[in-house]
């Protein structure tokens, strides 16, 4: 066995979500399965999600991080002598290491009427199987550091690694192309694996009848599986799409069902949900079981789940229509959150204490700051809604998460000729919001910003919705609706006073002063600013909380830099990669960020979160609130979510309370793979908190008789900062030159 498979067969064990301790779930009668009692959860393959399918590791790990009752899945395939191992398919070239063992052993086979080229455990005695393939991870966008672990038999599965019963569910895929080739299922499962398992299941009708004749009165659960709709069922020859008409055939020898998801809540091709079928309903009546399968975190969802897996686990157990029996999950820690701590009630008491704040507001389901943006990060739940200020060239100060708005409007399409290179701003072209009047800005329409490629596009039907907000309208729909609190984002101000003649500052300040929000206390108001002296300028009202954003990653922040920081801010916003170093793609270390500020009585921000997998590290098992719950246990005072709706449904979950029936466990550092190792950021540094002092206003040539600061000064919208990866002082340096006071300020605070 590998070295690095027998450590995570010994220390596995230590990363647990949930303590097999822990109090049995009471039954819930708000559950609306066949039974009432609360759904299954089935490891396919164990945590296939993550391990190879199907490997002792990912069985093990699926019972540490899963309810208690999590039911092991064996795909059954067999050897030349009739002798069963688990496998995630009959071909086994993708997913063990047999290519390699027997590079000349690839056969075709013509398996229920398709040709299959590849390679096959039937032509291999299990001694050559067991002692010489190996499995390998055969999703490629998937770790393979914990390839090369050894082929399971199901003898291996029916106790767990403290020696416990486990429950086991066989699928015995192919019966029929295994008899063609003198294999028995039937001989196996009864003349050598005793006790049978707790479930038996098969998409071959005729292979589940024969097994019903001789389970006599084994207490074994008879499942038949649904393929593909079209696929065609070897014994009846008929659709399994029709097949859902016959549900009272299928309960003479089955006692449930596994249908894949869309079986249950259809998807059309543009990837958004249609309305739920009756087959749960009708399939209860027939007193069958119904277990839902294809889940899977690292897929391609409904753009109606936000990317958050556990929000479609839960569409398919909390709706007043029905509830299913169980999933087939290849994540089964998310579905154990779903069924386990996550509230079914949004507005549930909260039991956690970090901020929930917006970004552009919920910018991963509409185009970023805009109206509706806005309107549902509120209605997600968000403390705070962030309006990141821009100027029109006529002095409109309005929301928009950067100055360029090539890919946050269509303004490509209209206004190319006036894109042009500002290097103080950022190294790319753009086309600049100051270059373009108010009127010129509200002719464009918003733009949702896609950060990864292909399929992982963000809302397509949103893609080009709502309107751009002035900072006064963003205020009034703060007060309007009475969120706990707004934050204000002011970039590049050194540039617009110097460059363009116009006082971004004095426009929030007058925005600011008349939506009331300089005199009251009800709503909290945040300042934001990678700029010192930007947030030096608030430092005459108390009531604003000043929010210093470092945009660089760093690793600690000393302490006579975290006093400096205290003379003009009270919150520090952090990159992620300032709390949790990765090192290809795994956790490798925390800094000590966060308790450096706090130890300093400064409070810590920390984002960008978003949903994706793919901003997801390994370890968060692509499973955006692994990510949160870490962030919850570093004891954060703010996350930075484009997903409000996610963090504020963790927020009023019982996930982050070791007591309650699921607990979500943080990720620990080189628990799961240690990685190579990578250098940390470096600490924060004198010259990174300090600015030199915002130049003189000068008159923009290109502005003709308009005063860019003065008029419409109340328009602007709060937003988060800049996603340059420039230092403040870096930024500064590109401005103009720190002048010889501030210089010596450095020197004396080195000392």
């Amino acid at each position: 066995m590998p070295k690095m498979i027998a450590h995570i067969l010994v220390s596995i064990s230590l990363f647990i979500f949930q303590s097999s301790e822990a109090a049995a779930i009471p039954p819930v009668s708000k559950w609306m399965t066949l039974t009432g009692e609360r759904p299954e959860i089935v490891a396919n393959g164990g945590y296939s999600g993550l391990f190879p399918d199907s490997s002792q590791p990912a069985y093990d790990f699926a019972l540490d991080t899963s309810l208690p009752g999590t039911i092991l899945y064996c795909n059954l395939h067999f050897t030349k002598d009739n002798d069963g191992f688990c496998a995630a398919g009959i071909n086994l070239q993708n997913s063990t290491n047999i290519a390699d063992v027997d590079p000349k052993g690839g056969k075709a086979y013509t398996v229920n009427g398709k040709l299959v080229h590849g390679w096959f455990g039937l032509d291999y005695p299990a001694k050559f199987v067991f002692e010489n393939v190996t499995l390998n991870q055969n999703i490629f966008t998937r770790p393979g550091v914990f390839d090369r672990a050894p082929v399971m038999s199901p003898f291996n599965l029916f106790e767990d690694k403290n020696g416990k019963p486990t429950r086991l569910w066989l699928n015995i895929e192919y019966d029929l192309f295994y008899k063609e080739h003198k294999i028995s299922a039937e001989a196996y499962l009864f003349e050598q694996l005793q006790p049978l398992p707790e479930f038996i299941s098969s998409p071959e009708i005729g292979f589940l009848k024969g097994v019903k004749l001789r389970l006599g009165r084994s207490k074994t659960k008879l499942v038949f599986v649904f393929l593909g709709k079209t696929e065609l069922e070897p014994t009846s020859k008929k659709p399994y799409g029709s097949l859902v008409k016959e549900l009272a055939m299928i309960k003479s020898f089955a006692d449930g069902v596994v249908v894949p998801k869309e079986y249950i809540w259809p998807v059309n091709e543009a990837r958004f949900l249609q309305p739920a079928t009756a087959l749960v309903s009708d399939a209860h009546k027939a007193g069958l079981s119904v277990y839902a399968s294809s889940f899977s975190n690292d897929n391609f969802l409904s753009f109606n789940y936000s990317y958050d897996p556990a929000k479609e686990y839960m569409n398919f157990i909390d709706n007043s229509l029905f509830s299913v029996d169980g999933f087939l999950s290849q994540f089964p820690s998310t579905a154990s959150e779903a069924i386990g701590c996550l509230p079914t009630n949004k507005n549930a008491p909260r039991s956690t204490k970090a901020l929930i704040i917006s970004h552009n507001g919920a910018s991963g389901d509409f185009p970023g700051a805009t109206d509706l943006a806005y309107e549902k990060a509120i209605e997600d739940g968000a403390d705070i809604i962030d309006c990141s200020v821009q100027m029109s060239k006529d002095g409109v100060a309005f929301c928009s998460d950067r100055a360029d708005l090539l890919k946050t409007t269509t303004a490509a399409i209209t206004f190319m000729d006036l894109s042009t290179n500002i290097p103080q701003i950022q190294s790319a072209d753009g086309i600049f919001s100051f270059d373009l009047t108010w009127e010129q800005i509200q002719t464009l329409q918003p733009q949702m910003e896609s950060f990864f490629e292909g399929n992982l596009v963000r809302n397509p039907a949103n893609k080009n919705k709502g309107k751009f907000v002035t900072i006064a309208e963003f205020l009034e729909l703060a007060k309007a609706k009475k969120v706990p609190g707004v934050l204000i984002n002011i970039q590049n101000a050194a540039f617009l006073a110097s460059e363009k003649g116009v006082d971004i500052v004095g426009a929030v300040s007058t925005a600011l002063t008349n939506a009331s929000l300089d005199t009251q206390t009800a709503q909290k108001v945040y300042i934001e600013s990678d700029d010192s002296s930007v947030l030096m300028k608030f430092n005459g009202n108390s009531g604003y909380q000043r929010v210093f954003h470092i945009t660089d990653s760093i690793s600690d922040v000393p302490p006579q830099v975290a006093e400096e920081v205290k003379t003009y801010a009270n919150v520090v916003y952090v990159h992620r990669d300032s709390i949790v170093i990765a090192s290809d793609n795994f956790a490798f270390n925390f800094t000590k960020t966060v308790a450096s500020l706090h130890a300093a009585n400064l409070s810590v921000f920390v984002g960008i979160l978003k949903n994706e997998f793919e901003n997801l590290i390994f370890d968060y098992l692509s499973d955006p609130y692994i990510e949160i719950a870490t962030f919850n246990s570093l004891k954060v005072d703010g996350l930075v979510t484009d997903y409000p709706a996610t963090a504020n449904m963790f927020a009023r979950s019982s996930c982050a309370n070791i007591g309650s029936e699921y607990h979500i466990a943080p990720v620990q550092p080189k628990f799961l793979f240690e990685a190579e190792p990578v250098a940390e950021p470096p600490m924060l540094s004198p010259a990174d908190v300090i600015d030199p002092p915002l130049p003189a206003m000068t008159k923009d040539a290109t502005a003709g008789s308009e005063s860019p600061g003065s008029s419409n000064a109340s328009n602007t919208t709060p937003v988060q900062g800049p996603s340059s990866s420039t230092t403040s002082l870096a930024v500064g340096v590109k401005r103009f030159l720190i002048p010889a006071t501030m210089a010596a300020l450095l020197v004396l605070i080195h000392h």
